[in-house]
């Protein structure tokens, strides 16, 4: 079998916040809300975020990168369906990347809340393939670790 180009990554990456499900959720669920936390950055400039948060929906993200990296001036576009929605406990939903419309990644990314006595505890669960030229799952997983401490610090203002 030739060697594939495709590199497989899984992994989870864990967070607890004192804030309660349902407004842990509420991050997720709010265009506004997530748009503070997921696509918001001073590291790019957003073009675009659109979320319809109900199973079947599409959320779409589109930036630029920023002078500081890789890729200064490339767009780089984030598509996704909500596969699955349970309020207040999981989100699941499959995306694929591209930069200057070139697929790098396709992903499945599942979200899980547990109550708890001081708050919420998150599990994001990352499972990908990577295409030529892609990030890999080490960065991938170091930007939802990144993602996961902002949406803490939005929860906690």
């Amino acid at each position: 079998m030739p060697e594939s180009a495709t590199v497989h990554g899984n992994f989870t990456v864990e967070r607890s916040y004192s804030a309660p499900p349902a407004r842990v959720f509420a991050a997720f669920a709010d265009p506004e809300k997530k748009k503070s936390w997921f696509a918001s950055s001073d590291m790019h400039e957003m073009e675009s975020f659109e979320s319809d948060f109900r199973v079947g929906g599409v959320e779409t993200l589109h930036y630029r990168f920023g002078p500081a990296s890789p890729f200064p001036g490339a767009q780089l576009t984030n598509e996704g369906q909500y596969h699955d929605i349970v309020p207040n406990r999981r989100i699941v939903t499959a995306s694929h990347m591209a930069i200057e419309g070139r697929i790098f990644s396709a992903a499945l990314v599942t979200i899980e809340l547990f109550p708890t006595d001081t708050g919420t505890d998150v599990a994001c669960t990352f499972q990908g393939a990577f295409f030529e030229g892609a990030d890999g799952p080490d960065m991938r997983k170091g930007g939802w670790e990144r993602l996961l401490d902002r949406l803490g610090e939005s929860l906690a203002a």
